[in-house]
């Protein structure tokens, strides 16, 4: 039996299991934390911690502190794998097709901007060409901070937007190196995307690329408005110079055009003038601000206005022209391919020169353009061309294509598809005088040769007839005549014979030798050769004629001094000098020529005022008329053409300008006296330094003997070259005509044929001269086309036969 005591408070025949006597209900309550014996919290636990009461009203939108916390890190981390993600998958891509597209620059001797071609006007600058002034005046207007901050500058966004607010002036949000990226690589769509790109673009191009090469780019691929791509374009556009040149003024305006580059031009919008003041003075304003100007200097500035907006009409005038010779120069010789011309951003200096340039349009729309008329339907098909080439140096000075390029796209100074007519004959003289040739009699040819001139006169070579037999101008006979006074009124009878003798191969060497292409069209060796049926351009005539007024010093011509790409040279091929004939050939050749213009068939060149050789030509049908001729500093050819401008067939010049006749003593020779004049004025005037050798003179043989040199065998010619070859196709008779001589006394001239036209072709003049001796010796105005011996069935066609006796007709003008 247990002498335990019962415990405290309960009697020990109520005890629970556990030992514990049952809980009194009156007792008080236990002790907070104390919990059932099953470990639950007990009520009186429950409600020591009162329920929360529940959110209401507007509270009950706002998350918890705990939502808000971690909606935060997941946001972080969202931004942090989404940085992460495009860093790592966007890289910078190649530059889009338009932001590299320039435009090449064509420029004139001086550095004058002749024109610009391709769609897209820009010309890209390296940095250290810009003025610092500029580039400082465009970091006041974008980016004042550009060099300290990093690529994307959250800090300028947000400056950007209170500045607007607060009226401080408009300052892009985006860095210069966001929006180079957009012009550069993206584009100007505005889209998230885009966006997106920008952002990972610009970091990225920040870590890879110097601020200056950033800047670089930004300021070649900005657009200024007035289709100015680039501030080298934009200088031009709106200052008419090239970004060394301008100011700071001019310069901080090009920097407030990037704001708005269409609102703010002031001459397009005068109406948005006091916007663009103001905009202009922030950027001033900045540049002060950060030690960039000087408050005095600005202070003292005005606003500088713009010039005038010039048409977008880049290759009008002559600049098409010169921009398809220059291009064509390039790649003929080699220089550049024009695939990669095509890329564009070339800046190419050319030979030319400003004020022979203009000098040379002026001669033209005095002399040719201005004597048109609407009313005459011949006018409608007038061309002309025209191209000068100082001797010296082989530079070519000035050159004219046609009336404008967007309306006449052939090139008429570099076509060749017109025959040269009698101004090929110097070659022959040219050549004979350079072989020491001789004559069927063995007599050597000089100026005072004689020859017979008679009309029709068949061709004899040492064989016998060469069946040959060409026409003088209006079926005149000349009889016995010098070969100056052959060479004074253009006598095909003395010329083509002199081919002959001299050797046709012979002549055609000394052509190509001088500088006519050995390629050009009809430049076949034949005793015709000599009346020009060769279809050389008036810029290669320009260049042989350069080798005589050089004293038989042949250069090939060139267009270009000079031709780089981002500020990089290009090499130019050598260009070596040569002699083509010796000085003696060819100043000889040059003192016949200067009696050409003393008194024979070009005496419309002395207007010119200078000393001065040449001579004068006209194609087959009267289709074009030339003249060539030179100074000593100048050598330059004119013609004039005749096109149908819908058809583009070679047309007669009858009736051109209100003539009956074109020939080259007439527009052509005024032009060339008009050109030379203006473009030498104020040069000092230079005399021919001539070593010529004329040679003796013959006495007129009498009647009883004359005809002798054309009966007797003996044919000399100048040496051939190895392996040279004279066989080939026989050509066929040109229908090329000679010049009419202005007479020396014209009450001593000749009465003019007569004879009308029905068609293109020219009838023959009716009657001749009853004295086969012609003593008056002065031409009339024109000879008629070549044509073989033997009579003709009435009102037949003059025009050129071959041997099967039909008229040739002249095929379509080639392209």
């Amino acid at each position: 039996m247990s002498h335990e005591p019962p415990q405290h408070g309960g009697d020990p025949g109520q005890q629970d299991s556990g030992g514990r006597p049952p809980r009194d209900p009156s007792a008080a309550p236990r002790t907070p934390g104390h919990r059932h014996p099953n470990g639950a919290q007990t009520p009186e636990r429950r409600r020591k911690h009162p329920e929360r009461p529940k959110r209401t009203g507007w509270r009950r939108a706002l998350p918890t502190w705990r939502t808000a916390l971690g909606g935060a890190l997941l946001l972080a981390l969202l931004l942090v794998g989404g940085f992460i993600a495009g860093y790592q998958t966007i890289d910078i891509p190649a530059a889009n097709a338009s932001a590299t597209a320039q435009s090449n620059v064509y420029l004139y001797e001086d550095g004058t901007v002749i024109a610009r071609d391709g769609e897209i006007n820009r010309e890209n600058v390296p940095l250290h060409r810009i003025p610092r002034t500029i580039q400082h005046a465009v970091l006041a207007a974008e980016d004042r901070d550009f060099y300290s901050e990093d690529a994307i500058d959250i800090k300028a966004t947000l400056r950007a937007g209170w500045n607007t607010l607060t009226g401080k002036g408009r300052q892009g949000g985006s860095t210069i190196t966001q929006q180079y990226v957009k012009n550069y690589y993206l584009g100007q769509e505005q889209t998230v995307v885009r966006k997106a790109k920008e952002f990972f673009i610009s970091i990225k191009l920040d870590r890879e690329q110097s601020k200056d090469e950033i800047l670089e780019g930004y300021l070649n691929t900005s657009y200024f408005g007035r289709n100015a791509y680039g501030i080298q374009a934009a200088s031009h556009a709106y200052y008419s110079k090239d970004v060394e040149d301008l100011d700071t003024g001019e310069g901080a305006y090009l920097a407030s055009l990037l704001n708005a580059p269409s609102s703010y031009d002031v001459i397009a919008h005068p109406e948005n003038r006091k916007a663009v003041h103001a905009r202009w003075e922030y950027v001033l304003d900045g540049m002060v601000e950060h030690d960039w100007l000087t408050p005095a200097d600005r202070d003292d500035m005005t606003f500088p206005v713009p010039g005038e907006a010039k048409p977008a009409t880049a290759l009008s005038g002559q600049r098409g022209y010169i921009v398809q010779a220059v291009e064509d120069h390039l790649t003929h010789n080699k220089i550049i391919d024009e695939d990669t011309l095509s890329t564009g951003g070339y800046r190419i200096t050319t030979t030319l020169q400003k004020k022979k340039q203009d000098a040379l349009v002026k001669a033209v729309e005095d002399n040719v353009l201005s004597k048109t008329s609407d009313e005459r339907e011949a006018d409608r098909n007038v061309r002309a061309g025209g191209a000068s080439i100082d001797p010296t140096t082989g530079h070519v000075v000035a050159l004219y294509g046609g009336i404008d390029y967007t309306k006449q796209y052939v090139n008429n100074a570099t076509r060749r598809d017109y025959q040269v007519g009698s101004t090929f004959k110097p070659f022959v003289l040219a050549a004979a005088l350079a072989n020491r040739s001789t004559t069927q009699k063995n007599r050597t040819i000089t100026p005072n040769t004689r020859y017979d001139g008679d009309n029709k006169r068949t061709v004899q070579s040492a064989t016998g007839s060469t069946g040959y037999a060409p026409a003088n101008e209006d079926d005149v006979d000349y009889g016995s005549i010098t070969v100056r006074e052959a060479t004074d009124k253009s006598v095909n009878a003395v010329y083509a014979q002199m081919a002959q003798d001299v050797g046709p191969d012979a002549v055609k060497d000394t052509a190509i030798a001088l500088g006519i292409p050995q390629d050009t069209p009809d430049l076949t060796a034949s005793p015709s050769i000599a009346l020009g049926p060769a279809t050389a351009s008036v810029l290669d005539m320009a260049s042989a004629y350069a080798t005589l007024a050089d004293h038989g010093r042949q250069r090939p011509h060139t267009l270009v001094t000079k031709i780089s790409k981002n500020a990089t040279e290009l090499g130019l091929p050598t260009r070596n000098t040569r002699r083509a004939i010796s000085r003696k050939a060819a100043d000889t050749t040059t003192s016949v020529l200067r009696s050409v213009v003393d008194g024979g068939t070009g005496t419309a060149a002395q207007a010119a005022g200078r000393p001065a050789a040449g001579k004068t030509g006209t194609a087959e049908e009267d289709k074009a008329a030339w003249f060539a001729g030179y100074t000593p500093d100048l050598a330059t050819v004119i013609a004039v053409m005749g096109q149908d401008p819908d058809t583009g067939v070679q047309k007669p010049l009858y009736g051109a300008l209100g003539l009956a006749r074109m020939n080259g003593g007439g527009a052509p020779a005024q032009t060339w006296a008009a050109y030379t004049r203006a473009a030498l004025e104020g040069s000092e005037v230079q005399g021919f330094q001539l070593e010529a050798e004329e040679g003796p003179e013959e006495p007129a043989p009498d009647e009883s003997t004359e005809g002798e040199d054309v009966e007797e065998a003996g044919n000399t010619t100048g040496p051939r070259r190895p392996g040279e070859e004279r066989d080939g196709p026989r050509p066929r008779t040109p229908d090329t005509t000679g010049d009419t001589p202005a007479p020396r006394n014209p009450a001593h001239a000749p009465p003019r044929a007569t004879g009308g036209r029905k068609t293109d072709t020219r009838k023959p003049a009716t009657g001749k001269p009853s004295d086969r001796k012609n003593t008056s010796r002065e031409p009339t105005e024109r000879k008629p086309a070549a044509k073989p011996t033997g009579a003709r069935p009435a009102g037949e066609p003059t025009g050129p036969r071959p041997a099967g006796g039909e008229p040739t007709t002249p095929g379509p003008a080639r392209p």
